[in-house]
């Protein structure tokens, strides 16, 4: 049976990765100089988002190669095929780091293999193409089959995205601090999705938040369109920073659209640190991003 592997960015819990053997690298999340989220230490969200409600200014760091040659090497035994999809090109250079690394690798080991996906996505965008091959993984299908999967169906993986306070994605660097200003007098709230690049768009401006809430659902009904079986059957992700509440509020209305199954996962500190405490997202399977 092959190995899939993800990085933190995928924002998938910890009792996923292990129950389905899924392998993890991990960006870092750096304040004043000291690593406080990476491979050694795994920070718990609300923790994090204490720290940032009490002025914290972290940043992150990608996965370089020799981080990604470091894994490999470490678990080259567990097997033969090694499946890594990772945050999207457009959001990090992890996967290009990552696909550095594995080449040597493979040079080292030949009858070793590894294919490098990039998801065109982040947090559990990321984590609903590693469901989908873990699921494809567990049903039998063949590592070439999954491999080819994932690649032709990363941009069909659609997130809808909103965040409640503006200075959250200013300090993050996605807004200018204008803009944060004047959309927060307005209560304005973003809506944003990932586009076929990878990267992040705001698309629509709401006002209030029960109501950019509402929009993330109306967006999943609007665009999932010839995969609606699709997402009926298997599931529905929503990733909340620290606002479980309103994770739940999302959850409620998305069963009331007859989605029985969701999977509920923090934003860790790689994506938190961006985005605050008030982001929430929903990850499903659409036609087209757009």
């Amino acid at each position: 049976m092959f190995k899939i592997v993800t990085d933190n960015g995928a924002d998938l819990p910890e009792s996923f990765l292990k129950d389905k053997n899924v392998g993890c690298m991990y960006l870092s999340t750096i304040l004043d100089g000291e690593v406080i989220n990476g491979k050694n230490k795994q920070l718990p969200a609300p923790e994090f988002y204490k720290m940032l409600s009490e002025g914290a200014k972290p940043s992150t760091s990608q996965i370089n190669p020799e981080d990604a040659k470091e894994y490999f090497e470490e678990h080259i035994n567990d097997a033969d095929e090694f499946l890594y999809i990772g945050l999207s090109s457009g959001l990090s250079g992890t996967v290009g780091s990552v696909k550095i690394g594995a080449t040597e690798i493979n040079e080292k080991y030949p009858n070793k293999k590894i294919e490098v996906v990039d998801s065109l996505t982040g947090s559990l965008g990321t984590g609903l193409l590693v469901w989908y091959a873990v699921k494809m993984r567990d049903e039998g299908k063949s590592f070439t089959e999954t491999v080819s999967w994932c690649r032709e169906n990363a941009k069909h993986i659609l997130l809808a995205i909103t965040v409640d306070n503006l200075f959250d994605l200013w300090r993050g660097g996605r807004v200018s601090k204008s803009s944060a200003v004047l959309g927060t007098l307005a209560s304005v709230k973003p809506f944003i999705i990932v586009d076929n690049e990878g990267k992040l768009q705001v698309t629509k401006k709401l006002r209030g938040r029960k109501k950019s809430l509402a929009y993330l659902v109306e967006y999943l009904k609007d665009n999932e369109g010839s995969r609606a079986s699709e997402n009926e059957d298997n599931v529905i992700m929503i990733c909340h920073g620290n606002v479980p509440e309103d994770a739940e509020y999302v959850e409620s209305l998305v069963k009331e659209q007859g989605y029985n199954n969701v999977l509920i996962s923090n934003a860790g500190p790689m994506i938190g640190t961006h985005t605050g405490a008030s982001l929430v997202i929903i990850a499903f399977l659409g036609d087209e991003r757009k």
